[in-house]
């Protein structure tokens, strides 16, 4: 089992670490084929896109594979148990951002050059959908192989179809190119679903039988997966709050639509991707150790499920560290290097020291999903939200810029950190 979870590790690490290559390389391309317009409206638009996606998943992947890896349910089951219901609240969100996708825009986002990027993002729902679902049952087997190369594949038609795509519209307006930027994902995230249903076992074979949902699995699921998923659409909403309320407080004080969609995408757009650089490394850590720890728990294995906790905690903050020293030393190098710019080095520095702490938050809240305990996960996230969206609106007003932001972000990765290390110590005392 211990050989297992290393294995398991490092072939997640070695993937997240060619993916989020393949990922910088994708913002390196992207900030060279459009200009510094079309990438901030994409990052404006991005918080609804996201929000979206968490909402499309509805936390699928995390309860296929607590359910798959418990090895007491049958996994094509499982699987067409929940493509009805995912089918079903695509259709939904599809329906929703068609007549709410220029209220968003021109209302919440004071932008209407946001419209057609929004309504395209019901086109990538379905998709993202699918290879999600299947990434749970693959990593409930605890086969990563399959996982770490339908993201590289994902990322690799992303990548190509900006390079060969954007060019050809190049003189259009910026919300053509933000709209093709969505766009990229329908193809890449097929691809993605592709690769991961060629991985499937060669006795993987579909009956009539096998289609009939299970509503007892069904329910299993949504018993892991809402939980976790709360967390995840907390995150969200608080992102998608960011660029509302940003807006609408900046303008009454006086900056303007053009600042504060710009600044708001050089954050967003280079400073965070910069500083979310070793991330690749706790999310390979904390989904290698997801389905072990359940079964552990299970067993109230309390000791060997503290070990683990321990070797990735120690992990990530080691690579955390190291990576922010970097950052600190290095910030106008990096920024030029990836991004061809140094817009954004001042806050880059301002904003670094906390992501050490930052680098804990992917284990701890995996490791409390693990334990039964989603709900203080979701608990945390939204108490975090809840007093960063707060102290945003209220910051904003101070007229000190996107400063707001980043100072509502430290507080929010502080507390919730806190807060998940506090129910942990209960857990494991």
């Amino acid at each position: 089992m211990k050989e297992k979870f290393i294995k398991s590790s490092i072939i997640l690490i070695i993937g997240g670490a060619l993916t989020k290559l393949l990922g910088i390389v994708i913002r390196m391309v992207s900030s060279r084929v459009a200009d510094i317009s079309s990438i901030s409206l994409y990052m404006l638009v991005l918080p609804t896109f996201s929000l979206m996606m968490a909402i499309s998943q509805l936390g699928f992947s995390k309860g296929i594979s607590k359910l798959v890896s418990l090895r007491k349910y049958q996994s094509k089951k499982i699987l067409f148990s929940i493509l009805p219901l995912s089918v079903l609240i695509n259709i939904t969100l599809t329906l929703f951002l068609i007549v709410s996708c220029k209220f968003i825009a021109n209302n919440l986002l004071h932008n209407s050059d946001a419209y057609l990027p929004i309504l395209s993002i019901s086109m990538v729902l379905p998709f993202d959908s699918l290879s999600s679902i299947l990434r749970g049952f693959f990593f409930g087997k605890e086969k990563m192989f399959p996982h770490v190369i339908s993201h590289l594949m994902e990322q690799v038609v992303r990548l190509i179809l900006i390079i060969i795509v954007i060019p050809l519209f190049s003189n259009r307006e910026p919300k053509i190119i933000a709209t093709i930027f969505i766009l990229v994902n329908v193809f890449s995230e097929i691809s993605s679903s592709l690769v991961l249903i060629f991985f499937l076992p060669k006795k993987f074979t579909i009956k009539k039988i096998d289609l009939k949902p299970d509503f007892s699995y069904l329910r299993d699921v949504l018993d892991i997966s809402i939980p976790t998923t709360a967390t995840r659409i907390l995150g969200n909403i608080g992102y998608f709050l960011e660029p509302i309320i940003l807006t609408f407080v900046l303008l009454k004080v006086g900056y303007n639509t053009e600042f504060i969609t710009t600044e708001y995408g050089v954050i967003t757009a280079f400073v965070m991707p910069i500083l979310l650089l070793p991330s690749f490394f706790t999310t390979a850590i904390s989904n290698a150790m997801f389905p072990i720890i359940s079964r552990e728990y299970a067993k109230r294995n309390i000791l060997y499920i503290k070990n683990k906790l321990k070797q990735a905690i120690v992990f990530s903050l080691i690579i955390g560290t190291f990576t922010i020293i970097i950052i600190n030393i290095f910030p106008v190098f990096l920024l030029k290097f990836f991004y061809k710019t140094n817009l954004g080095v001042n806050y880059l520095r301002f904003l670094s020291p906390i992501f050490i702490l930052y680098s804990l938050e992917s284990p701890l809240s995996s490791f409390l999903e693990a334990t039964n305990h989603a709900k203080d996960v979701t608990f945390d996230n939204l108490i975090g939200i809840i007093i960063k969206t707060v102290f945003l609106f209220i910051l904003s007003f101070l007229k000190i810029g996107l400063y707001s932001l980043l100072i509502s972000m430290m507080i929010n990765i502080l507390i919730v950190t806190l807060r998940h290390i506090k129910c942990i110590k209960k857990i494991i005392k």
